[in-house]
């Protein structure tokens, strides 16, 4: 129970990437953390680009940074809606200040460069058809299946999953546990 006492959000919409969803919610509760699905509706369901569905426990505007130890945010096209969401966003942005996990795996990249800043300079990958994006946010983009920069983990696709959810465990273990 490596990450027993941690809280993690995990951000869904519609149209996310099931895996990169699912995998670290179910690996990061394997190892003991309380994982909580945000979204922008509490108790709505988004499905997947599969039709998986998956309802949100709580909306942006019921959480706050103090809430989380780290963040996950899965790919597919779901992160174009995130993005959307000043609360969202301000989510994130809070949490990178505080040097909580953020962890962004595929397109989920587009949530960085919109929480406006925080990949200045920063080593990241993501899903390759948004490079320009990320490098355009300022990031210093890495074709690698994972790259972790402090508290920012990021990871190209669904097959970079096992060394994604290594590296976001890791950084977990090392980070404080919320008040």
């Amino acid at each position: 129970m490596q990450l027993k006492g941690k809280r993690v959000a995990i951000f869904v919409d519609a149209i996310y990437q099931e895996m990169e969803l699912w995998v670290p919610l179910y690996r990061l509760q394997e190892a003991g953390a309380e994982v909580v699905v945000v979204a922008a509706k509490a108790g709505q369901t988004y499905t997947s680009k599969l039709g998986y569905p998956c309802t949100a426990q709580k909306s942006y505007n019921e959480v706050s940074a103090a809430d989380f130890d780290g963040l996950i945010i899965p790919g597919g096209y779901a992160p174009d809606h995130m993005r959307r969401h000043a609360k969202a966003l301000q989510l994130v942005k809070e949490m990178d200040g505080q040097g909580k996990l953020i962890a962004a795996i595929c397109h989920a990249g587009w949530v960085l460069c919109s929480a406006h800043g925080m990949l200045k300079g920063r080593r990241a990958t993501s899903f390759f058809a948004i490079k320009d994006d990320m490098v355009n946010a300022g990031a210093r983009w890495e074709d690698a299946e994972v790259v972790v920069d402090g508290n920012l983990v990021t990871s190209r696709k669904p097959d970079d999953l096992p060394a994604f959810c290594r590296a976001c465990v890791e950084v977990l273990s090392h980070a404080p546990v919320a008040a």
